[in-house]
């Protein structure tokens, strides 16, 4: 019989649509004929999902009795019995009633399989084995009911079901997925943003992984081989020349097919100048692996293989891309090549693609090799035309008489050839073996070493001097060039550099770093001393070389001005590299001096903002407490009047009016006093372990009796807190929300442990504040609204999230799902957190 086929839906938490989805492909089977049945489905009383199972055949569930409770199971006699096309099972990771046949669902599911039903199920990903330990880091609940991975990755296919958090919330707020009395702790704890986007990622990479494999899967049984990475760090090596771009666009390919890949891209260049490519084509492709997301390096390093293997490595990256040469055929005689070189010396931890393009074997067309201004290959035909060639055009001579002149001319020939080729030293070698070849063989006395006219000892010295002229011009025209190529390499990167310190893009060890690996440093330090005679202080650093703490222990110091100096270990850097090497440090003093005038910008915007707290200070003294000290006077002049008679009635009024003023100013100053000490800093907390339900029932003293419902449980791990602060925090809060809450609607002030921490969130209903203000109602003297004057200083949520931070938590607003505002306050528990069940998980009712 052959075995069924499993379909899963797979969702990120509960509510996204996973039984709806399935009931709704079993819909569309029916109408293609499909013999398809319920054997068991969960609609939680969701009206929507139980629309959808009108019209489909339901097999009745089995009643078992648990506990003195009956509960409903899928009936597996019953199915197999019936023996459906499709089965619709929900919950694969459902733990079945004991007594049942099978200890999971999962397991009555395989009977199912093996009996050759098909079957559509639901899963969530929080419920798979393998991320149990993931899910409750997240969440800080405990899956109870399981499932094996290998179970959910067997499936014939896997449907993700996908729903965004904030969809999911608002479907939740809508009671499309609790009832109404659970949504509230559903939003708060299970259903957060947060545990919602980081479970959304878990499912999304699960599939993603399972897809892969898939793939891996089908490639292997066709024999199609290709290259897939994933988490990689992809080195490309670039020449300067034009199929870079080819390179960086083909190994940000590789970097995007697992997450987290990194492009690097570096070019070596050698020690005798800065660079050997083409400045712009450099700066175009710098730009185009930073538009990628990748960085560019610029490395020197006279060994290029080893240069790039070195850095692969110290880069911890796991591939190297290169370009296939662009050298012609015969060139390779003088080597292997670099792409060659690295992947054979990048042994078993590196992989080396080679990427063709379209550049190949059209020649370098670069300016070249080590300290040659002149190409290897062209200075090898210089002095095989130098050399070679006379001896070649002697023995052509020797069948044909042209007279000494027309020799003369063939011989002048082959040296201005040498010397076009091979630069000064090819042009004298041939200058000398022709000028001996011609007195020799052709000049008389021939085949004897002596001239006996003396016009033609004149005719061989014009001879010698018509060459060593025309390779030194030729010789000049190649320094020219490199000196050219060297000053556009130097404007190119000055001007790079100056760009970045100008727009503030660079830091001072980034600007170090910089320094260092493009000239190749073991490590760079900007030194600095405030006067002759004092010691030397490290400004800032880069590279893991030996510290230098004077300029005189480095391998080549660079000052910058009297008493700063950029000194950099290593090794001893050519002469005309200290030209840059010089901007670099002057640009490193711009950057410090950057920096400091920034430290000192923001010394000064610390003391504005306490000018202007100071301000609002005098402001609200001037107001705010004159107020209730105007009432208490009036209240106080009226009692001591003689000239007034008072009823009881009115006496005790105006005593309550004196008293409702004192505590007024009580509440004022002591938030003027609070915030005074949070900006002097002389906030000192006295941290100790304590339980909630100890502390947030006394921080409701200042609020109406009714208008705040308590839901603290017991259970609830200590918190290390300073019990004073975290009260006067909570009194803030719980006044604030009771302040704005509409009548007939109180503040709920709900705990719950997450993880290894507590939270506490007071939800209240009132108009609540718009994204953009929810920072600024935290800052002193803010009242968010129409809030009147009488509201206070708006100084309760500064104060409140100041001791929250001085006790290490955190304060901040969020929206309450429905409308209004919802203060989330997080503490650090202490001891272990015992394990509960997440509200999104509510325990099924017997029947």
């Amino acid at each position: 019989m052959a075995r069924g086929k499993l379909r899963i839906h797979l969702g990120a938490a509960p509510g996204v649509g996973k039984t709806y989805a399935m009931l709704s492909e079993a819909h569309r089977r029916v109408e293609r004929g499909t013999d398809c049945v319920v054997a068991f489905v969960e609609p939680h009383g969701r009206p929507r999902t139980e629309a959808l199972l009108n019209g489909l055949e339901r097999i009745p569930c089995a009643e078992l009795e648990h506990r003195g409770a009956v509960f409903s199971e899928m009936d597996l006699d019953a199915v197999l019995a019936r023996r459906p096309r499709v089965a619709l099972v929900d919950e694969l990771a459902h733990t079945n009633v004991p007594g049942s046949r099978n200890a999971k669902r999962w397991q009555d599911v395989e009977e199912l399989l093996a009996a050759g039903i098909d079957v559509l199920s639901t899963v969530n990903i929080q419920h798979l084995e393998s991320l149990g330990d993931v899910v409750e880091s997240i969440t800080g609940v405990r899956q109870r009911e399981t499932v094996p991975d290998e179970v959910v990755r067997r499936a014939d296919q896997v449907e993700l079901v996908d729903m965004t958090p904030e969809a999911l919330r608002r479907r939740m707020a809508h009671g499309n997925i609790y009832q109404s009395d659970k949504v509230d702790a559903a939003l708060s704890n299970y259903f957060r943003p947060g545990n919602l986007t980081a479970l959304r990622e878990l499912a999304l990479l699960w599939v993603a992984d399972r897809v892969d494999a898939h793939l891996q899967r089908y490639r292997s049984e066709h024999d199609v081989s290709a290259i897939w990475g994933s988490r990689e760090r992809i080195v490309v090596g670039l020449t300067g020349g034009p199929e870079g771009r080819t390179l960086i666009r083909r190994a940000a390919r590789l970097a995007e097919k697992g997450a987290g890949g990194e492009v690097l891209a570096v070019y070596i260049s050698r020690s005798d100048g800065l660079t050997a490519a083409s400045p712009k084509e450099l700066v175009e492709q710098r730009s185009l692996v930073e538009d990628l997301g990748g960085t560019f390096h610029h490395v020197v390093g006279d060994d290029i293989p080893a240069a790039l293997l070195a850095f692969a490595r110290g880069a911890n990256a796991t591939q190297i891309v290169l370009g296939s040469s662009r050298r012609r055929t015969w060139q390779y005689v003088f080597g292997p090549g670099v792409g060659a070189t690295v992947a054979r010396n990048s042994g078993p931890d590196l992989d080396v693609h080679i990427v063709t393009h379209e550049e190949i074997a059209k020649g370098r067309g670069l300016p070249g090799s080590r300290g040659a201004r002149l190409g290897r290959s062209r200075r090898a035909w210089g002095w095989t035309a130098g050399v070679g060639g006379p001896a070649a055009v002697a023995v052509l001579l020797s069948a044909v008489d042209l007279g000494l002149a027309n020799d003369m001319l063939l011989f002048l020939a082959l040296t201005v050839a040498a010397a076009l080729l091979g630069g000064l030293w090819p042009a004298l070698a041939s200058a000398a073996v022709g000028s001996l070849l011609l007195n020799y063989f052709y000049t008389p006395p021939v085949h004897r070493w002596t001239v006996a006219d003396p016009k033609n000892i004149v005719a061989i010295v014009i001879f010698v001097a018509v060459g060593v002229s025309v390779a030194s011009v030729v010789d000049l025209a190649a320094r020219r060039t490199h000196q050219a190529a060297r000053l556009r390499a130097e404007s190119e990167i000055l001007s790079f550099l100056a760009g970045n310190v100008l727009r503030g893009e660079t830091g001072l060890e980034e600007l170090l770093e910089r320094v260092r690996e493009t000239f190749g440093m073991e490590s760079a330090a900007l030194l600095e001393r405030a006067g002759d005679v004092e010691p030397w202080t490290c400004a800032g650093r880069a590279g893991r070389g030996r510290p230098v703490e004077r300029p005189e222990d480095a391998d080549v110091e660079v000052p910058v001005g009297d008493h700063m100096a950029l000194a950099l270990t290593g090794r001893v850097p050519p002469a005309e590299d200290r030209r840059v090497l010089a901007a670099f440090a002057a640009q490193a003093a711009v950057v410090l001096d950057r920096r400091r005038l920034r430290e000192q910008a923001d010394r000064a915007l610390a003391l504005a903002e306490g000018n202007r707290i100071r301000t609002a200070l005098l402001a609200a003294v001037s107001h705010d407490l004159r107020t209730p000290l105007a009432g208490i006077k009036a209240a106080v002049s009226s009692l001591r009047s003689e000239d007034v008679e008072w009823s009881p009635e009115d006496r005790a009024e105006l005593l309550e009016g004196i008293e409702d003023g004192a505590d007024r100013l009580d509440h004022l100053v002591g938030n003027l006093l609070d915030m005074s000490r949070l900006h002097t800093g002389t906030v000192t907390p006295l941290i100790r372990e304590i339980d909630l339900d100890e502390v947030v029932p006394m921080a409701l003293g200042g609020v109406p009796e009714g208008s705040v419902a308590l839901d603290v449980p017991e259970s609830l791990p200590m918190v290390a807190v300073d019990p004073g602060l975290l009260e006067r925090a909570m009194a803030n809060v719980i006044e604030n929300a009771v302040k704005y809450s509409p009548p007939g609607l109180p503040v709920l002030v709900a705990a719950s442990a997450l993880a290894d921490r507590v939270e506490v969130r007071v939800v209240d209903r009132g108009p609540g504040v718009p994204d953009e203000a929810k920072n600024r109602i935290f800052e002193p003297f803010q009242r968010h609204g129409d809030a009147p004057r009488g509201a206070g200083v708006g100084l309760g949520l500064a104060v409140a999230r100041g001791f929250a931070e001085a006790i290490g938590g955190t304060l901040n607003a969020e929206d309450t799902p429905g409308g209004g505002l919802t203060m989330a306050l997080t503490l650090r528990a202490v001891g272990a957190r015992p394990e509960s069940v997440p509200a999104a998980e509510p325990e099924r009712q017997p029947s």
